[in-house]
């Protein structure tokens, strides 16, 4: 009996986990990666979401309610019609609250005023059934997606970002950029209807404090024995070992001089645009470490060290800082991040079996040109 409780246990334990971290990556899939202060309104549109489902089922099948009720200590005199009168008002108030705390996801200064936010609230009828259909609905997808790697031998690797605004096209070309030039044949392709459909719903649903936060659409990178999934929050590197490496480590070494942060705190956020600019700066000058990016280096250093954040943040930022000295010290160069989505490179050398990326055009896509799923510009998710 002993062993037999410790194997449901250790199986209860993994389930727990394997859901923990789908439900996590559906909720990252739906809302991005955002601010701090942003955060606690979107945990509660999902915690509330989630509980209205679970409100929704124990009003419609009896059993679920008898199982709460005998399952919960409770005063005597609460019985089964005390506990139907609370889950009837609970299905009838918490979508309100939900649509509260989505009337609150953008800064003081964004949010709707007047008439307007009685209208964000009422949507949170709206939202309530929805967020809560799609974190389940994207959480099998998830587990799906698990069981399938572990099938081919597969495992997973996440990076998180920031994509800042209308930046997410630039940042998949250079991701795309990035894997070619360490040996992947790597194109871009629209994401799986099973990721894409969710954020459009919710797009079609939510207002535009909540739409502010998703990208139009996904795209995926794809290679022989590698899969990346780009998302507004999350870079998710899937493969076998060797290639889920290499891809790793071609795309972190490219995060720091493309359209993201690496970061979810603005002082963070700053202190990244810094180092991107002396970066720049540093390959205008022909790549050198001058007296004023020193003097520059000094002051970052000086904010670090007063610098309240996480510590998860704080080494990211140290580590950007060392790896902006180091490509100024060897003497190379980058060029600026476009404000504006750009189109990536088309990919074609196949005689020789390589994948080399073109040189990038601004002007219109020439007719009879293979078409780019990267061609047209996307929304890039908003901090």
């Amino acid at each position: 009996m002993t062993i037999l409780v410790s194997v449901f246990g250790f199986a209860g334990r993994f389930a727990g986990d394997l859901l923990t971290s789908a439900l996590g990556w559906a909720s990252s899939l739906l809302f991005g990666r955002v601010p701090r202060s942003h955060q606690v309104f979107l945990v509660l549109m999902m915690a509330g979401s989630f509980l209205w489902l679970v409100l929704l089922l124990a009003l419609v099948l009896p059993i679920v309610s008898s199982t709460l009720l005998a399952a919960t200590p409770h005063p005597p005199f609460v019985d089964q019609a005390w506990l139907a009168a609370a889950l009837l008002l609970g299905v009838i108030l918490l979508p309100l609250g939900v649509g509260f705390a989505g009337y609150l996801v953008p800064s003081q200064g964004e949010r709707p005023q007047g008439a307007a936010i009685l209208v964000e609230i009422v949507r949170g009828y709206l939202l309530a059934p929805l967020i809560g259909g799609l974190l389940i609905f994207l959480a099998g997808v998830g587990i799906a997606r698990k069981v399938r790697s572990k099938r081919h031998g597969w495992a997973d690797v996440h990076v998180p970002i920031v994509v800042k605004p209308g930046g997410y096209d630039r940042m998949v070309a250079d991701l795309r950029d990035a894997l070619v030039d360490v040996g992947f044949a790597a194109t871009a392709e629209d994401a799986p209807w099973v990721l894409t459909l969710p954020a459009q719903l919710l797009t079609r649903v939510a207002g535009n404090n909540v739409r502010q936060l998703r990208p139009d659409r996904l795209i995926t990178l794809s290679a022989p024995d590698l899969n990346v999934g780009v998302y507004p929050s999350d870079i998710a590197i899937s493969g076998a070992v060797a290639e889920r490496t290499r891809a790793r480590a071609a795309i972190l070494s490219r995060l720091t001089w493309t359209s993201a942060h690496l970061t979810i705190s603005a002082e963070s956020q700053e202190i990244e645009d810094e180092l991107a600019g002396l970066g720049i700066a540093g390959g205008a000058t022909g790549g050198r470490l001058t007296a004023d990016a020193s003097a520059r280096f000094a002051a970052i250093d000086e904010r670090l060290m007063v610098l309240a954040v996480p510590t998860d943040e704080w080494d990211i930022l140290f580590r950007l800082r060392l790896q902006v000295e180091r490509d100024l010290l060897a003497g190379r160069r980058h060029k600026p991040v476009a404000p504006e989505p750009v189109p990536s490179p088309d990919v074609v050398d196949a005689a020789a079996g390589s994948v080399r990326g073109i040189a990038r055009s601004d002007g219109p896509q020439q007719a009879g040109a293979r078409a780019d799923p990267l061609a047209a510009p996307v929304t890039g998710s908003r901090r």
